[in-house]
């Protein structure tokens, strides 16, 4: 019985402790994907959102890998714990490298600690990882780029590989090499890390493509991936649609100015591919924290359409003066000139105040809303026509029509159709611009607007009989 009674603990233990070592909770990954994360832009938060949406549609895609961010170390706690906690993402806190390169001519600011991505070779505890950049777009899983050898890049320039995703081997004397040749100042071409790591590996370009084995093996030495993962999004809007002749389409990139990059608002439709990094974003981390500064404005911009509206009858008579003198030429030109920066602003202002990350849908919906709420303060204070006014605005409803159209043959076509519009737009809005500042001439010279300092606003009782 005690013989008995020892076998059946023993068999117990051997069905339950194999299963939990071999969870997917605590298993040890061999392989990750990282990306990096620093401080210092004007657009961090932005970068921010950014890697969370990529991490997280890494994660929807069931990548057999740890997700990594190499964060400097003056990131913000409440992101670094939210990449943990919400987004299951192992955070790697770095010391900023000196970039050694900042005197250089072509320098750009904004690759100031783009070196930290050098970090990615001190993660010795990973067999292979994949080196990401927050503007990259995942449309399917790419593990098979574990398979790659030491160091594997995308070419999408003819010359230069891309380091938006690269595939490496970490390797603690790399990384100290790598150290060295920023310490004794390495040629680089840019100032960055493309430059860098395209002088510390220049002969990738002589280098085979990347086909990953059948059986699941590693391939050692370096290799050129495929362009496939890292789809240049300029490629789309040539011809709208993807038109890529070797390897899977997994990876799109968005090499392209800051105020360009999908995840802002305007991104669509003015860049077509905007709507699908948003539909990411809504599928993974959504948009709780950018709807209560939405809901605000919105409030506030009705306000102010309600109002304006409700005042016009008060501000006329303020403006109107029975008994003008002719007023100095000089003030009524200020005036006219206050007006017309009143009606840029209503169009500039409420594109300085949404969030930039909210989705275009919500953002060009608040934008239309702000700017037709602060042109009626200009319509009812100025007590100019309204037509004259919102011609911009009917213009801008019409460009996104234009833009948004799907029955476009190419990009080619879709960017005449859009320049063709706004030369025909064009003289409307000069109209309308001269048809402004002509009520505004009228209303001054003719109705005396704004009463000389001094005089009453209540018309004298002698000349009711009058």
């Amino acid at each position: 019985m005690r013989l008995g009674f020892l076998w059946a603990v023993l068999s117990a233990a051997l069905l339950v402790f194999p299963a939990t070592a071999i969870s997917p909770e605590s298993r040890k990954q061999k392989h990750a994907y990282a990306a990096m994360m620093y401080m210092g832009t004007p657009r961090d938060y932005e970068f921010y959102v950014a890697t969370r949406v990529m991490m997280r549609s890494l994660a929807k895609l069931k990548v057999d890998a740890d997700l990594i961010v190499i964060a400097s170390a003056d990131v913000p706690i409440r992101w670094a714990q939210t990449l943990r906690n919400e987004d299951g993402v192992k955070v790697v806190t770095v010391k900023n490298l000196k970039n050694p390169y900042e005197n250089q001519g072509n320098f750009n600011s904004r690759f100031k600690l783009t070196m930290n991505k050098l970090y990615a070779w001190s993660l010795v505890e990973y067999d292979r990882v994949v080196m990401i950049d927050s503007d990259n777009l995942f449309l399917q899983k790419t593990d098979e780029l574990f398979q790659c050898g030491q160091f594997c890049a995308v070419f999408i320039n003819p010359c230069i590989f891309h380091t938006g995703l690269f595939v490496l081997q970490p390797s603690k004397v790399v990384f100290k090499d790598m150290l060295h040749e920023l310490d004794v100042g390495r040629s680089n071409p840019d100032g960055a890390d493309q430059g860098f790591l395209a002088s510390y590996f220049p002969d990738l370009l002589d280098r085979p493509m990347f086909h990953p084995p059948a059986n699941g093996t590693k391939v050692d030495g370096s290799y050129r991936l495929p362009l496939g993962y890292q789809m240049d999004a300029s490629y789309f809007y040539l011809k709208l649609r993807w038109s890529i002749p070797c390897g899977p389409n997994s990876v799109i990139t968005f090499p392209s100015a800051p105020w360009l990059k999908p995840w802002y608002w305007w991104s669509w439709p003015v860049l077509p591919l905007g709507l699908q990094w948003h539909e990411q974003r809504r599928n993974t981390i959504g948009y709780s924290a950018e709807l209560p500064v939405v809901m605000i404005q919105s409030l506030m911009y009705l306000a102010i359409i309600i109002v304006t509206r409700l005042a016009r009858p008060s501000m006329s008579k303020l403006c109107y003066n029975p008994h003008p003198e002719k007023s100095i030429a000089f003030l009524h030109s200020m005036l006219k000139m206050a007006a017309m920066w009143c009606i840029l602003a209503a169009y500039l202002v409420p594109v300085m105040l949404i969030p930039r990350t909210v989705h275009p849908l919500l953002g060009w919906s608040l934008y239309l809303l702000g700017s037709s709420s602060l042109a009626s303060i200009v319509i009812n204070s100025f007590l100019v026509p309204v037509i004259p006014v919102l011609t911009p605005w009917i213009a801008i409803v019409g460009s996104l029509f234009v833009m948004a159209c799907p029955w476009y043959s190419n990009g080619v076509v879709r960017a005449l159709s859009v320049f063709g519009y706004a030369f025909f737009c064009a003289p409307f809005v000069w109209a309308s611009a001269v048809k402004v500042v002509t009520s505004l001439h009228l209303v001054f010279e003719r109705e005396g607007f704004f009463p000389r300092l001094g005089e009453s606003l209540q018309t004298p009782q002698f000349s009711k009989l009058y």
